[in-house]
């Protein structure tokens, strides 16, 4: 057990600031965090995660540092505790001497582990944000925006033989490891041929019917053995995997006989629910039309855009694959008025603009959301023919809506209790087969026997009607324009940090990848600003747009205007 003990005073010794400063004339990204932020954490900031008492554990401040260079220069837990051992900027950004050893490699991945209890991984971001806001390098309700991108697990891609014969082998290692005594009377010498080792069979294994039934067998047996021999065992993540990949692969027939799941068959259950690896049981695959698809998470960044000043990153968050962008948008509000970097407008994408959470945001935390709003999705709006929804005036007071040729709705039914992001509307209003059949005008209103009209509530209403017609202004579109630059944020997490591959297992470690990139990203582009540059210097024009402003002809200023 391992106690905090703050250091007193956290100056940087003498003799190494001399040596840093004569080796490195105009400093490093490392010395500017101790000349700037005067160190991103102090101890203090960590005193509610250790014990009272016990053995002096290494300064949790110092740690959490180096795991953050360690992610801005692309460094593995070795050299990371060699660099602490051999760099002087290192040695001077953590105040140490310069015949200090510094400390085991494995402290690192101990340090990290402690980083995934509770919300720590969120609050260690709020201490470096907050040390920020305190230099005067963030501020409060600017203009931000957010978009996602797509993360691999570190896993494997397995056919669906593979995964239920891997399985079983992890569910062995596990019960081996946590509990050998129970595999007693279950594993003989063919079960040590079938899963002594990884199996990989490829893509066109010989006898795969055979092969899938022998290995759904296994795993049914496995498991009752468990159950009927342990039943004080407690299974662990593997053995848990098991079970949802034999639930999901296999089903009984009427006779009890062990069948292979297909899609006329038994049925699939979605595969955002399936396990993909028994080694990361969090990792979920998902498909966004019929060309991105992956197995792992979601990643959303959210940063400033101010033309004024450099760009920081408020806020990141890691979820399910499969979770829809909108569900974010609420815990991601909550966290920024934690750390009191709420915006005043949050530009996002089409993914994020759920009619709720727009006036959610609006109401409790003041901020505007901007993003584009879903079209009138009716067959007639999209063919621009007959009467679209928008032709039928509604009376919330009276509960009615009149249609274009002034026939009123006989029913009105809603708000029904439907989900956020249900895709059926909260309310709808019915007409009669009396009131549509003799109409002059039914086929081009419907082609179902009456006509039904859905919509959103009053306020939900009125603020589609008002930000759909914002949206067609030119203001709107020029101030919408700034959300593109968020797609460079994406590339140089992506590309320059690795983001889009998990260098761990499971969700919770894969955040903290995130969250320690996102403060590296923001101590590396704080870091390369000029300190007497007020504004950044704008692109110089090229050849061609120099010949078009010498002859007096407009050029556009941005290539989004070309879709104006």
């Amino acid at each position: 057990m391992l106690s905090v003990r703050p250091r007193s005073g956290n100056q940087v010794p003498a003799l190494t600031a001399r040596v840093a400063r004569a080796s490195n004339l105009n400093g490093t990204t490392a010395m500017w965090v101790r000349d700037r932020l005067d160190g991103l954490w102090h101890d203090e900031d960590f005193a509610s995660w250790y014990p009272r008492d016990g053995r002096p554990g290494l300064s949790p401040a110092q740690l959490a540092t180096v795991c953050v260079l360690q992610f801005l220069l692309g460094l593995s837990d070795r050299d990371a505790a060699v660099a602490v051992r051999c760099r002087i900027d290192f040695k001077y950004t953590l105040c140490l001497e310069l015949d200090d050893s510094g400390f085991h490699h494995s402290v690192l991945s101990e340090f990290r582990q402690r980083l995934l209890e509770d919300d720590r991984a969120d609050r260690l971001l709020d201490l470096a944000l907050a040390r920020l806001k305190d230099a005067g390098l963030v501020r409060e309700r600017t203009t931000q925006r957010t978009d996602s991108t797509h993360v691999l697990a570190a896993v494997r891609d397995l056919t669906r033989l593979e995964l239920v014969t891997e399985s079983v082998r992890a569910a062995l290692e596990e019960t081996a490891r946590t509990a050998g005594h129970l595999l007693a009377g279950l594993v003989d010498e063919e079960w040590g041929r079938r899963y002594g080792r990884q199996v990989r069979p490829g893509k066109n294994p010989t006898r795969p019917k055979t092969r899938i039934l022998s290995a759904g067998e296994d795993a049914c047996r496995l498991l009752e053995h468990l159950r009927q021999y342990g039943p004080g065992y407690r299974p662990g993540p593997q053995v848990g995997a098991l079970r949802q990949v034999v639930v999901r692969n296999y089903y009984r027939d009427a006779a009890g006989r062990l069948r292979w799941r297909t899609a006329d068959d038994g049925g699939l259950p979605p595969s955002a629910l399936a396990v993909v690896s028994p080694y990361d049981t969090t990792a979920r695959y998902v498909r966004h039309g019929h060309i991105i698809a992956w197995k792992g998470f979601a990643a959303h960044l959210t940063e400033t855009c101010e033309p004024d000043s450099v760009n920081v990153i408020t806020d990141v968050a890691t979820t399910l694959a499969a979770t829809h962008d909108a569900h974010v948008l609420p815990g991601l509000h909550a966290r920024l008025a934690r750390r009191g970097l709420l915006p005043a407008e949050h530009l996002v994408d089409g993914g994020y603009t759920s009619l709720p959470h727009l006036e959610r945001a609006a109401r409790e935390h003041q901020v505007t959301v901007s993003g584009p709003i879903k079209a009138n999705p009716t067959r007639q709006h999209r063919l621009g023919e007959g009467f679209g929804r928008d032709g039928f005036r509604i009376d919330f007071d009276r509960r009615q809506v009149t249609c274009p040729n002034g026939r009123v709705s006989a029913g009105w039914h809603g708000p029904c209790p439907t989900s956020e992001l249900a895709a059926a509307p909260p309310i709808v209003a019915r007409f009669t087969h009396g009131q549509c059949q003799p109409c002059p005008d039914k086929p081009r209103c419907t082609k179902a026997p009456a006509r039904n009209v859905g919509f959103p509530p009053r306020e939900l209403h009125e603020l589609q009607a008002r930000v759909r017609a914002e949206q067609q202004t030119p203001e709107w579109k020029t101030r919408y324009a700034v959300r593109s630059g968020i797609e460079g944020t994406v590339n140089e997490f992506a590309h320059g940090h690795g983001m889009c591959h998990c260098r761990y297992r499971g969700q919770p470690k894969a955040h903290l990848q995130h969250v320690l990139t996102a403060i590296a990203v923001n101590i590396e582009r704080l870091s390369d600003r000029p300190e007497t540059e007020e504004t950044p210097t704008p692109r110089p024009p090229t050849a061609f747009q120099t010949y078009l402003d010498q002859h007096g002809i407009p050029r556009s200023k941005s290539w989004r205007a070309l879709g104006t």
